[in-house]
């Protein structure tokens, strides 16, 4: 069994009460084997599964007992995910300028590491951190350029979060519309990949979508919902910049 591969599954999948299961048996498992990765990334899991149960306290407390576990080891690389799941919880909680920091520091770690896929992960999510902060315009072209990667790429499970970001950036730009149909295209991609967000970007899917149909009224949201639900994901990009 691939723990890592199946648990990382599990959670895509929305199987919370499995992920807690395989994780807790993997501490143990981990602890008597001498086996600091496994903790880690069980200690992980059940960090984000905290936080999509809304319990960001919960959520960083089991971060930083993964953390510990890879400082210990000496393995710069177990470090990764703690640390991003520490400055998702920044993110969460409004500390932006906090998130800020701590997504640098992630990048710079991705980066030597030589984890490219990682890098732009993070840069996505600092993208939301300046968009948050009202950085509009270096919001726009860190996601314009995470966007590019991804499809230049063929990052096939990040395109739903590029989705994602095209509807948070159409909501503060107030273009309700577009964010009604970016939604749709972000529901659509995740449906295709058998997965549902992660928690920050459900968050950030949930806001766009409240302030959209308020915005739109009920049968408008729905009616440019049901349109993006239909565009491909990177026609959608171009369909929007020739609008």
């Amino acid at each position: 069994m691939n723990f890592s591969a199946d648990v990382r599954a599990a959670f895509r999948r929305g199987e919370s009460d499995v992920v807690v299961r395989m994780s807790e048996a993997e501490i143990e498992r981990a602890r008597a084997a001498g086996d600091p990765a496994g903790e880690v990334e069980a200690r992980y899991s059940l960090a984000r599964v905290a936080i999509r149960g809304g319990d960001l306290p919960g959520g960083e407390a089991r971060a930083r007992e993964a953390l510990a576990v890879a400082v210990r080891s000496g393995d710069r690389s177990l470090e990764e995910r703690p640390r991003h799941v520490l400055a998702a919880v920044a993110r969460m909680s409004g500390d932006l300028l906090r998130a800020r920091e701590l997504y640098l520091e992630s990048i710079a770690l991705n980066e030597a590491l030589g984890q490219p896929r990682m890098v732009n992960s993070e840069y996505h999510n600092l993208a939301f951190c300046e968009l948050g902060l009202g950085n509009l315009d270096v919001a726009r072209e860190l996601f314009a350029e995470g966007r590019e990667r991804v499809f230049r790429n063929g990052w096939a499970d990040f395109v739903p979060y590029v989705c994602v970001a095209g509807a948070a950036l159409a909501s503060v730009e107030g273009d309700h519309a577009r964010t009604a149909r970016m939604i749709g295209v972000a529901d659509a991609a995740f449906a295709s990949l058998g997965q549902v967000p992660d928690p920050d970007d459900a968050a950030d899917l949930a806001k766009a979508r409240a302030a959209a149909t308020e915005a739109l009224g009920p049968a408008a949201f729905t009616e440019e919902y049901a349109r993006g639900q239909l565009l491909d994901p990177a026609a959608a990009f171009t369909d929007d910049r020739e609008e």
